[in-house]
């Protein structure tokens, strides 16, 4: 009786372990050839190459990840991800992140200790690094809620022993102030942002020794970086007598819904106040008037803060401190540029954006 011959079953893919018994060395050389992690001689890198090619062994990358406990993953955590600044900084991130072969996870801990602790968690193990913005909470207790044994570079605040990318917030605001001075403004009023927030303590604080330096008196309103809190802080800045002839909105976002309740109230900007912002998010240009404000590198933010934790994942020294600057865009909002109705926005900015005075 003949015997049945048994189909043939799928080929069996040469494994890294293939790979060392050929070439006559050990598994963690041939991780060391395709990953790159560590020196290997010519003759032995050459040898395991010419096998691999024999033998059609091509990497995994599951495999590739378990061998040198890589994931070619980081994780970004925001205090949260609605608005144009947040989308601009996760645009700069990933962007520079593909150019490098990884991939983002992003986060919102929506400034709340709890949830942070809860998104760190979640990320332990799946990335590489993690990049962190928390500017609401202290120092200290974001330390004591930071990892350990991982890359980690923290956005917009200070953290000791952690490699930070900052903005020039007070020198920013402060130009502000010079600028409206120059203007002939003597009351400016000022929409601060939440009262623990580090870019807030800043912006608040280059506004204080811009009037200080004026001799003007201080007009301070409560904020949150929100549009319904900048609408808030106009319609009482309306209720004020005497009114300050300019108003300066911590972020974008407030001047925003400021705008909208001083146009409400039937006060012409720039004519009846003078209205000026921060961040430049990229509507600012677009409103009517387009908005004066201090233009952030909002995306460059996110591309510098890749770049100094891509370092950090490759073993070398990051710096432990990079600040960007920040720059004056005076549009129509503050009174001081007129241009043509037909005038393109783009034109607009490249007419007026300019090194504050």
């Amino acid at each position: 009786m003949k015997s049945k011959r048994r189909a043939p079953g799928p080929l069996r893919s040469a494994t890294i372990r293939d790979v060392a018994a050929r070439a006559g060395v050990s598994v963690a050389t041939i991780s060391r050839v395709f990953n790159d992690t560590a020196p290997v001689r010519e003759e032995v890198r050459k040898k395991v190459l010419a096998v691999a090619r024999t033998m059609s062994y091509v990497p995994h990358a599951a495999a590739r990840s378990l061998s040198i406990r890589s994931t070619a993953t980081i994780g970004v955590v925001l205090p949260d991800l609605h608005g144009e600044f947040f989308s601009e900084v996760i645009r700069g991130i990933d962007l520079a992140a593909r150019q490098s072969g990884f991939h983002i996870l992003v986060s919102g801990s929506h400034a709340d200790r709890g949830e942070m602790r809860a998104v760190l968690a979640a990320l332990r193990g799946r990335v590489d690094g993690l990049i962190v913005m928390s500017p609401d909470l202290e120092p200290g207790t974001l330390v004591a809620d930071l990892p350990h044994g991982i890359p980690i570079a923290v956005l917009n605040s200070e953290v000791e022993g952690r490699p930070s990318i900052t903005i020039d917030n007070y020198g920013g605001a402060r130009d502000v102030v010079k600028h409206l001075v120059a203007l002939g403004h003597r009351r400016i009023a000022f929409v601060g942002g939440p009262p623990l927030n580090v870019d807030a303590g800043e912006r608040r604080r280059g506004y204080r020794a811009g009037v200080r330096a004026a001799r003007l008196e201080k007009v301070e309103l409560d904020g949150r970086f929100t549009e319904k809190s900048g609408y808030e802080a106009a319609r009482t800045f309306l209720a004020r007598s005497p009114r300050a002839t300019a108003l300066f909105t911590a972020n974008d976002a407030m001047a925003i819904g400021a705008l909208s309740a001083l146009r409400e109230a039937g006060v012409d900007v720039p004519r009846d106040v003078a209205l000026v912002g921060f961040d430049d998010v990229p509507i600012a240009r677009y409103l009517a008037p387009p908005l004066t404000t201090v233009a952030v590198p909002i995306a460059e933010l996110g591309s510098a803060a890749f770049d100094v934790l891509h370092t950090m994942i490759r073993g070398d020294v990051a710096p432990e401190n990079r600040e960007l600057k920040t720059v004056l865009v005076v549009r129509e909002s503050c009174g001081s540029v007129r241009v043509g109705r037909n005038a393109t926005a783009k034109g607009r900015d490249q007419a007026t954006r300019r090194e504050a005075p």
